[in-house]
C-alpha cells in the first residue's frame, strides 16, 4: 500500500460509509450517476451467450445499485447485500430463500405486524409451520426447536414494546440446531447494532427508515454473511426483485449523512423520553436507552446507541381523551413509515400469541424527528393537558 493511501479498514465507520459510493462515481462526481436500465447491450455473440460483462440485464444490477448496495453491506459489515422495493418485500425474500414445505419457523412474539400475517398466510398455504416465542425466552428457546427449523427470526428491539433480545444467546442456539439466523435490524440501523458480530447471519432492513431519512421512498435491504449469500442471491434475482433507481439514489444519499441524523435523534429521544417518565399520566415509558427502563442493560451491553423511536404505556383513560389528546397535535403527525426528519405518534394495541400483554393502559408509539425537543416537549404537554380535561 501507498504511504500517501488511506487504509479504510482504520477510519471510523460514518467515515467509512460517507465515501464507500465515492469508489463508483465517475469523471470526479461526488455521486453516482443514477441509471435507468431495462435493456443492457453486449458488444459480442460471444459476450451475450458467455455474459461475461459485469452488467447484463437491468433487474440484475446497474452502477447505482452496485453503489448503494456496497454501501450498506459496509455499514452492516456484511459479505454483500441486496435492495428491494420495500422493508416487507426484503423480509419476504429472505424468509422464502429459506423455507420451503414442511419447514418450520421460530419468529418472535413482537414481529412487526405485517410479517405475523405474511406467515399466517402465504407461508402457511405453503406448508410452512410458524411458531411465536417469547422474545425474552432464552434458554427456554431450545424447547421450542424442532429437527426441522430452518429459521430463526429476531427483531430487536421488538416492534412497538421494544423488548431487546439477547442476539448472542438465541443465535448461539439457533446454530447448535442447525438453523439460520435473520434479524430486523431497522432500529439500529445497521449503525448501532452491528448483526454480523453478534452472530446474526442476515441482517434485514427497511431503509425507508433512516437510510434515506425522508419518508419518501419505499425500499428494503438484506445483507447476508458469505455463507447464505449464493442462495438468496439465487432467489431474489429469481423472483425479479429490484428497487427502482430513484429510490435506490435516494438511500444513497441518505447514508453520508445517516450518523448524524441518528446522533440527533437519539439525543433528541432522551430528553423527550426522560421528560415523559416524570408525568403523571405516563404509566411506562419503553426506550432501551433510557436508565432503568426494561432492556437497558442489554441494549447496553449490544447497541452502541439509539435511534429516536419509542413507546409509552399511559396509566387508564378513555379512548375518547386519548383521541382530544393526539387529535390536537401541532408538531406530532399520525402515521406509520418512522425514520424521517418529522415527529410521530400513533395509539397501538399489540397482538400477541406466545405471551400476553396484560398492561391496561392506553399505548403509544412516538418517533421523535428532527425538531428541538423543547418544542416537541411543548406540543406533548398541551397533548395532555388536552387528555385530563377529556377524561
Amino acid at each position: 500500500m501507498s504511504k500517501n493511501k488511506i487504509d479504510r479498514s482504520k477510519l471510523k465507520p460514518a467515515t467509512r460509509i460517507a465515501t464507500t459510493a465515492r469508489d463508483y462515481a465517475e469523471h470526479g462526481m461526488v455521486n453516482p450517476a443514477v441509471y435507468r436500465a431495462s435493456t443492457i447491450t453486449f458488444p459480442t455473440v460471444e459476450s451475450l451467450h458467455n455474459r461475461s460483462q459485469h452488467y447484463v440485464y437491468g433487474r440484475r444490477g446497474t452502477p447505482t445499485s452496485l453503489a448503494v448496495e456496497s454501501a450498506i453491506a459496509e455499514l452492516e459489515g456484511g459479505f454483500a447485500c441486496k435492495v428491494a422495493p420495500s422493508g416487507l418485500a426484503a423480509i419476504t425474500a429472505a424468509l422464502l430463500a429459506f423455507l420451503k414445505a414442511g419447514d418450520h419457523l421460530l419468529i418472535t412474539d413482537t414481529v412487526y405486524a405485517p410479517v405475523r400475517h405474511l406467515c399466517d398466510s402465504l407461508l402457511k398455504g405453503l406448508g410452512i409451520e410458524t411458531t411465536y416465542y417469547d422474545p425474552l425466552a432464552g434458554e427456554k428457546l431450545r424447547s421450542l426447536i424442532q429437527p426441522n427449523t430452518k429459521v430463526l427470526y429476531l427483531e430487536s428491539p421488538g416492534s412497538q414494546t421494544m423488548e431487546v433480545q439477547d442476539v448472542p444467546q438465541l443465535s448461539r442456539l439457533a446454530h447448535e440446531a442447525g438453523a439460520i439466523v435473520m434479524i430486523d435490524n431497522t432500529w439500529g440501523a445497521g449503525h448501532y447494532f452491528k448483526a454480523f458480530t453478534h452472530g446474526c447471519d442476515i441482517s434485514i432492513q427497511a431503509a425507508t427508515k433512516y437510510i434515506t431519512g425522508h419518508s419518501d421512498c419505499m425500499l428494503g435491504c438484506v445483507t447476508c454473511n458469505e455463507a447464505t449469500w449464493p442462495r438468496f442471491k439465487e432467489v431474489y434475482e429469481t423472483m425479479g426483485l429490484f428497487a427502482g433507481p430513484d429510490d435506490m439514489y435516494l438511500a444513497l444519499r441518505g447514508l453520508r449523512t445517516l450518523d448524524v441524523r441518528l446522533e440527533r435523534h437519539q439525543r433528541s429521544a432522551l430528553a423527550v423520553a426522560e421528560w415523559l417518565r416524570g408525568r403523571p399520566e405516563v404509566e411506562t415509558v419503553l426506550y432501551p436507552a433510557l436508565s432503568n427502563a426494561p432492556g437497558h442493560a442489554l441494549w447496553k451491553r449490544d447497541f452502541t446507541g439509539a435511534c429516536g423511536l419509542f413507546s409509552i404505556i399511559l396509566k387508564p383513560a378513555k379512548a375518547e381523551a386519548v383521541a382530544a389528546m393526539l387529535d390536537g397535535m401541532e408538531l406530532f403527525s399520525m402515521g406509520y413509515s418512522w425514520g424521517g426528519f418529522e415527529s410521530l405518534i400513533v395509539p397501538f394495541k399489540p397482538e400477541r400469541s406466545a405471551t400476553q400483554w396484560t398492561t391496561q393502559g392506553p399505548a403509544l408509539r412516538l418517533h421523535i424527528g428532527l425538531e428541538h425537543p423543547d418544542d416537541l416537549i411543548a406540543d406533548l404537554a398541551s397533548g395532555f393537558a388536552r387528555l385530563s380535561q377529556a377524561s
